[in-house]
């Protein structure tokens, strides 16, 4: 029996993503087998930065966010940064990209300051997750509970929010992808 590889989108702004939350989750699961597409604002470039402030690799975006369409993957990656996640928060086709999963069910991932889209999306009521600490009271203010765990999983609501606080954390966070995305698959 041959089983279909998983499909991934991950959504960023052209500037500001932390380095290391789009490029080692993207690559762990293309070595995992998952197709992954990496869904800029705009079509091009993804500069990257290292810890919010020095410059970081140039990642190639795969599809400008406007060109792709939701349906067509099994889980949303939303990787942080500060300015990324505060930028991202006000791109409307990121938000509807969030509702979309949570709303058909599918698995969202984010990481550090990457919630702060899933606040924003107006989907964290009656979830757990976590997130760095400074996100916080948005998602407390949102009608979810914040815990300070390396990663959460939760499948309140009937989908699946797999959070993690920060980079240091990217091992436990791949790991609940993984099982979330196995999981999706049984």
């Amino acid at each position: 029996m041959t089983t279909t590889p998983a499909r991934v989108l991950a959504i960023t702004t052209n500037y500001g993503v932390e380095q290391d939350e789009l490029v080692v989750p993207v690559q762990h699961l293309r070595d995992v087998g998952a197709q992954v597409d990496i869904a800029a604002v705009e079509s091009g470039d993804i500069e990257t930065l290292v810890g919010d402030r020095d410059p970081g690799r140039t990642v190639p975006a795969t599809h400008a966010l406007a060109d792709v369409s939701t349906d067509d993957y099994d889980l949303l990656l939303i990787p942080g940064g500060t300015i990324n996640a505060d930028s991202l928060r006000l791109e409307a086709l990121a938000i509807q990209a969030v509702r979309d999963f949570a709303s058909s069910g599918r698995t969202v991932a984010a990481i550090c300051h990457g919630p702060w889209l899933v606040v924003e999306a107006e989907v964290v009521e009656g979830k757990t997750l976590t997130s760095y600490p400074s996100v916080a009271t948005d998602i407390r203010n949102a009608g979810g509970t914040w815990v300070d765990e390396e990663v959460f999983s939760c499948g309140a609501n009937g989908w699946t929010l797999v959070t993690s606080r920060t980079p240091k954390d990217l091992p436990a966070f791949l790991k609940g992808i993984d099982e979330a995305l196995a999981s999706a698959a049984s």
